[in-house]
């Protein structure tokens, strides 16, 4: 029997009409790799709404793994990231709620890292021809703040799975309609997360 991986992108937000992360997840929501079976979903950029839906989530899917996947447009490589801090701040979400210095969870730890295996993922992404590096900083957005709700849950419930977030460039689509940000074709972005699966498994 397979394990269980929960999978999941976001909607598109702020000036980015599409987010390559909830293609990328409805397209491999299903998919059998390695030692496990992909869940996904998509998540709203809602401050108020996202996190209690990445929580019902795994109560309700109870995976053995999560990767969480983001679109920061402006990055050249996939950067895996090592750490989520206890605070929400940033741009408006899309409901127009605009967070300043708030705290994530009350009881939480100022920081959590990543339980993936981030290092191999940057060495077999690299083996791979695809550029990645990992971030030392997930922002203050929503793309933390569903990584630190993950973890905090995590160790909370004394639960040993591996978490965390994954940033992935912007799509050829969003360089064409933006202009000078950097981009990948859809088909590496992909590849550059379902290697990262592969890594998980192995």
């Amino acid at each position: 029997m397979t394990k269980k991986l929960l999978l999941t992108g976001f909607e598109p937000f702020l000036d980015f009409s599409v987010n390559p992360t909830k293609k990328i997840a409805g397209e491999l929501n299903g998919a059998v790799m390695g030692d496990y079976t992909v869940i996904s979903h998509v998540l709203s950029v809602d401050f108020r709404k996202a996190g209690k839906q990445l929580l019902q989530l795994i109560e309700e899917t109870k995976p053995d793994a999560i990767i969480l996947l983001g679109l920061a447009g402006g990055r050249f490589k996939v950067n895996p990231e090592r750490i989520a801090i206890n605070v929400n701040d940033g741009p408006r979400d899309n409901q127009g709620y605009k967070p300043e210095n708030e705290v994530i969870q009350e009881d939480g730890a100022d920081g959590l890292f990543s339980t993936l295996p981030i290092s191999r993922m940057v060495e077999q992404l690299q083996a791979q021809g695809l550029p990645a590096e990992i971030s030392n900083t997930a922002g203050t957005y929503l793309c933390n703040h569903v990584m630190y709700q993950a973890l905090h849950y995590a160790k909370a419930n004394n639960r040993h799975l591996p978490a965390g977030f994954i940033h992935l460039p912007a799509s050829h689509e969003l360089a064409i309609e933006h202009g000078k940000i950097p981009s990948w074709s859809h088909d590496d972005l992909k590849r550059a997360v379902i290697i990262c699966i592969e890594t998980l498994s192995n």
